[in-house]
């Protein structure tokens, strides 16, 4: 089992900035997609950023050039930098994490949310 605990949520002004935090514990592997999602209300839960093997790897298109992901493999952390914060931006957001070696298994962090007011 992988433990997921989120952080640094909280309510932003349009164009602040917020930094999430994840820590993972328990059986991490060196393999792995660690990353974040989220779902605001009433949508579907969607990618957000992700991290291979502790390289950032994708964004979703609507925050590229806004949010930033970055991983320390050995404190077993990511991050989700979030600038120039939109209404659009408000909802859960979820950390992931997926081992990609046997038992393949998929991950997620309680949530925390986030609020940008219009």
């Amino acid at each position: 089992q992988v433990q997921l605990v989120e952080s640094g949520g909280g309510l932003v002004q349009p164009g602040g900035s917020l930094r999430l935090s994840c820590s993972a514990s328990g059986r991490t592997t060196s393999l792995n997609d660690m990353g974040w999602y989220r779902q605001a209300p009433e949508k579907q839960r969607e990618k957000v950023a992700m991290l291979r093997n502790g390289i950032a790897s994708s964004y979703a298109e609507s925050v590229k050039g806004r949010f930033t992901v970055s991983g320390d493999s050995v404190k077993k952390m990511a991050y989700l930098q979030m600038n120039s914060l939109k209404p659009e931006d408000t909802g859960i957001y979820y950390c992931y994490y997926y081992t990609r070696v046997p038992p393949f298994r998929e991950y997620w962090g309680p949530g925390t949310q986030v609020t940008v007011p219009t």
